[in-house]
Order: C-alpha cells, then structure tokens, then sequence
C-alpha cells in the first residue's frame, strides 16, 4: 500500500438511479481494497442504501467514506426522502429530480476544489470534465454499459441507418460492427427517432467522453473483446475493462444481501424453496428495478410461466402489487400449491439468488446489470428489453455471445410509462420451454454461458484482465499525481 503521502485520492459521482449507483459503488470499493483513498459523494437518502457495505471497508482498514450533500428537496417541490429515480411515482417528479442534481452542481464543484487527485463520475454529469480541466486533474467516466451497446448507438449516429427503410418495422443493417446486427426502428430509444432534447444531451455527454481522460468500463476482456478494441478505435480514448464490478466485490452472503440496502425477502422461504430443487430447474424471472408493467401484462407473464410447466422464482415490484385486484394473491395460491412456483414481493438478493445450484436460466429486462451478473453465474436467457440502451443488449446477447432467446418484445418505451404492446402468454410459454429444456441449441447455449462464466470469475483474480486492468489504472493515475507534485 502506498505511503499516506503518495497515496491516490479518487472522487466518485455515482447517479441516483440503481442501477448506475450500485456498481459505481462497487467500483469504489475496488479501488478503496486496492490502497486508494476514496471517496463517494452522495445525498442522505442514496448514502442509506450503501452505507453499510462501506462502513464495513472503512473498519477493515481501507480508506473510504461518503461525502452527504444535503438534496434540494423543498427548493424543487420533492417530498422529503425522494433523491433516487427509483423512488418517484410520477414523470413530474422526474423533471424535479433532475433540477435537484443541477441545483448539486456548484456545492459539487467546491467540493472537487479539495485535495483530490482524480474524479471517476456517472455520464449523466458531462460537466465534471470542464470542472476537472480548470483543476488540472484526470476526470475518468464510468460506463454502466457494455462496450457492444455504444458501438452500436454510436454507428446508428454517424451513419442513420433507420433512414434508409419506409417503416419502422422494417430491418435496417448497423454499419461498420465487427458482427452483422440488424433492427428495426421501434427498437430504438425514441429520443433518437426524434432528435429531442435528450439527445442533445446524449450529444453533450458524447462530447464530454472524449474530452475524458478515459473511461472505465464495467465489463471484461473476454466478453466484449471485439467491442472493447472497436469502442477505443470510434472515440479514440483510453478504456479499462475491469468487470464484473460486482464479482470483485461482493464476495460474502452479508454483502450480497445488502447490496442495495433494501429488507430482503426471509432468506429460509426462498433458500429452503431452492434447496429442494434439482440442479438447473428454476427459472429466475426479475426486471430491474425500474420496470413498469400494466396489470394485463402481468396477468400475461403470469400464465406464460404457469403453461410452460417450468418451475420459477418471479419477483414482482411492490406498484404492480398494488394494482393486481386480488388476482396475484389467487395465481400465488396455485403456484404453491403445486410447488411450482415461489413469488418475491418488491426486491430479492439477486446475486445469492443467481449463484444457487438450482436456478437455470433467467427471464432479464437486458439492463447490463442483470446481464452480466447472469454471465458471472454462468445462465442462459430469456430476454425482455424495455428502455434505456436495453434492446442493444438483447441483440449481443443474442446474437454476439448467443447465449439467450428473444420473446419477441418489439418497441421500446421510456422507462416510467407501460409498454403499449403486451408478450402473449403463448410467446412466454414458448421461450421458457426453450431455454429450459434439453433440445440441442438450448445445450449449446448453455454450455456458452458457462464457458462465460468461468471466464468472468477468472477475469477478476491476480492474473485475470480485469483485475490487471484496474491494477494498470491506478498505476497510472498514481504516476499523473506524482507528475503534478
């Protein structure tokens, strides 16, 4: 470990939505076991749900804390406690979370003016790299993403592709990819159809990349190594690849059951339920934490995973709870009693869950999150795209790494409204019995994932890419300070 004198000092900006925020922390607690003293800037109710992992660090002797900003609540007309896009109910309430973060902005800044020596921020704060500029330090963004996702928007930027088909149902080829993907416009996040507002934004946080010092990436080598040389040639930055963050981390039951802070489920209703299951024979269905279905969808995914005959673990979100009309309570009563299925109500310790002998597949919204925590647990998938970069994900998972089957979902939405079409029951039922039994391509498959998956733990140990990559870093990032000194 470096002297106190000579010992980095990081910055981390982490965005309030779960998933940006907890592999960043994950992230920060990498570099903090690795003799970097950092530290994590946040508000009270985003520290809640992380704080204990890092007090745990802190006691072990690494040199990590939390900053609390005070949030703006009243300034913005936000109830007391919602600092975390996870937390509003309404689209109005979206709006005035974005104004608190900008309103963070200059106590931010003055903050940055303290003794650091590098900040590691969100891509949602394009500002931090002209804040780092007038301080003369590196400012490194953290991309929740793959590498295959921002390829993939960036060749539909330079070269519109979408404009080149009469409909939007229509398949139009991504130019200059190592692999030949296709889509359709509908796939696409609207902002881009449409050249609104946020893609200005997009503009400005494409902008703010290359202006970077570099980006650090939570994926490894052997996944997206195509990707990952292609993303460096397209913006011409340094990349570091040093995933999966949550691997490296979170290595004991304390910490996965933590992660995210929420009251997990008791663990002897899901533990004993999976423990007298036969290896690979569940089915694990989850959304991410942001996903919003209407009740018919519901009642559609429900029959689905009932007809296939396939046993199943499905979280649902506390808001589809509440709008179920006593059907889920009816369809919860059957599945116990035919010992087929086990529902967990709002949030479930995914990671624990994922790594148990029994489960076999997941059902994945394609958040990168739930992917690559899918890759680390060596598990095939059914996939689900909502929003955000999500259906750029499902097109590597199923067609880069193949290692997963569509449902057919086929229009994006933004990510606080319902989807307008609904996944038949027959569709679901249809790619569960795929991904679940013993044909010859669902064993391919499978036996990709698992290869993947041995990949990524072995991409975190002393000799793995990962864990040189990160070493690689902070090497460098040690050497620019001591350049400044």
């Amino acid at each position: 470990m470096n002297s106190r004198a000579d010992q980095l000092k990081v910055f981390f900006l982490p965005f309030p939505v779960s998933g940006h925020m907890i592999p960043m922390v994950d992230l920060a607690r990498l570099f903090a076991m690795h003799g970097v003293n950092v530290t994590i800037i946040t508000t009270p109710a985003n520290a809640f749900l992380f704080q204990k992992a890092i007090d745990r660090d802190a006691n072990s002797g690494h040199q990590i804390k939390t900053h609390i900003l005070e949030f703006p609540s009243a300034q913005v007309g936000l109830p007391e406690g919602i600092e975390n896009f996870n937390m509003i109910t309404s689209h109005g309430m979206s709006h005035k979370l974005y104004h608190a973060l900008s309103l963070l902005q200059k106590p931010i800044e003055q903050l940055f003016q303290e003794m650091t020596d590098c900040i590691i921020t969100d891509m949602f704060y394009p500002w931090t790299v002209d804040s780092a500029a007038k301080l003369g330090i590196p400012r490194l963004v953290f991309h929740t993403a793959g590498y295959f996702s921002q390829c993939a928007a960036s060749s539909i930027k330079q070269y519109a592709p979408l404009l080149s088909v009469n409909s939007t149902a229509d398949t139009f080829l991504l130019p200059d990819l190592p692999d030949t993907i296709e889509m359709t416009t509908l796939q696409l996040p609207r902002w881009v159809r449409t050249q609104d507002g946020y893609a200005q934004l997009m503009d400005r946080i494409r902008e703010s990349e290359r202006q970077s010092y570099g980006a650090v990436v939570n994926s490894f080598h052997e996944l997206e190594s195509a990707y990952e040389e292609h993303y460096t040639s397209i913006t011409g930055i340094k990349a570091w690849s040093v995933g999966p963050v949550s691997l490296c981390v979170n290595r004991d039951a304390a910490d996965k059951v933590e992660r995210g802070n929420k009251v997990a489920p008791k663990e002897n209703e899901w533990l004993i339920w999976l423990n007298s299951k036969e290896c690979n024979s569940v089915l694990y269905v989850s959304f991410g934490s942001l996903n919003k279905f209407s009740t018919a969808q519901l009642i559609e995914l429900a029959h689905g995973l009932d007809a296939s005959s396939h046993q199943f673990i499905w979280v649902v979100r506390q808001k589809d709870k509440d709008q179920d009309e006593g059907w889920l309570e009816d369809f919860e009563k059957h599945i116990k009693e035919s010992n087929r299925g086990l529902i967990i109500r709002d949030w479930a310790p995914q990671l624990l869950i994922l790594e148990h002998q029994a489960i076999g597949g997941l059902v994945t919204h394609c958040g990168w999150n739930s992917i690559l925590e899918g890759v680390t647990a060596g598990l095939p998938m059914i996939t689900w795209p909502l929003y955000a970069e999500q259906f750029y994900n499902e097109k590597f998972v199923t067609q880069v790494i193949k290692i997963g089957v569509s449902v057919g979902v086929t229009e994006w939405r933004q990510w606080d409204e319902e989807a307008r079409e609904a996944v038949k029951r027959e569709e679901i039922e249809k790619a569960v019995i795929f991904l679940m039994g013993s044909g010859v391509q669902a064993a391919e498959m499978k036996n990709r994932a698992r290869e993947l998956g041995n990949a990524a733990r072995r991409a975190i140990q002393s000799s793995g890419s990962s864990q040189s990559n990160l070493m690689s870093m902070i090497k460098e990032l040690t050497s620019l300070k001591c350049g400044r000194s």
